[in-house]
């Protein structure tokens, strides 16, 4: 049994690794499910045992570089000196983050469209808490208006995630990025008690 479940595990991985290539090349619709499985010597019965079907590959992807992303941006945000400063570091790196392109293609561009509404998606949950818990000290502290602090996280999350989809839809990406990141500064700055 154990050897089973280490077989299926390692098989996860292996078609996550396949897809988050094709799909980052190719994109969703155009990479092929055979392709995928064959990249790695595995059958279309192996995906749908493990994943559902390619949709639910899809969202292992987006969850496994969402995952990185927020991880990441927590690391910038850890360096920034405050936690205010912190929280502001997190989101700007959060929106640079789409200039990856793998990051464009998969997370902001096919995800949405296949896997609908990212507020719904589990890695997007996770960011949130962890941006509900900051705001909510930050709020005890008297570092920021007494808000709602779910309110707070969500919008502030979705400001980041939103500045992000404009930028991979953007023409010229390199050129909305400082602009985004200054607004969105801007914006999260009305949340604290005594704006600097």
């Amino acid at each position: 049994m154990n050897r089973r479940i280490a077989m299926m595990e390692e098989n996860r991985i292996k078609l996550i690794g396949a897809a988050r290539k094709a799909f980052g090349r190719k994109g969703y619709a155009a990479a092929s499910m055979d392709d995928l499985t064959a990249d790695v010597g595995l059958t279309r019965g192996a995906l749908y045992n493990i994943f559902g079907d390619k949709r639910g590959l899809l969202a292992a992807v987006v969850h496994q570089i969402d995952t990185e992303m927020a991880a990441r941006a927590k690391q910038i945000g850890a360096c920034a000196g405050d936690d205010w400063s912190g929280l502001l570091a997190e989101g700007a790196a959060y929106i640079e983050m789409s200039l990856d392109p793998e990051v464009q293609r998969i997370v902001l561009l096919d995800g949405p469209a296949v896997l609908g509404d990212p507020s719904r998606w589990p890695s997007q949950s996770n960011c949130l808490q962890v941006t509900q818990a900051k705001v909510e000290q930050l709020i005890a502290e008297g570092m920021l208006k007494p808000v709602d602090a779910e309110a707070a996280a969500r919008l502030l999350s979705s400001m980041a995630f939103n500045a992000a989809l404009w930028i991979a839809a953007s023409d010229d990406p390199k050129g909305v990025l400082p602009k985004a990141i200054e607004v969105f500064q801007a914006l999260a700055t009305g949340l604290l008690a005594k704006p600097s």
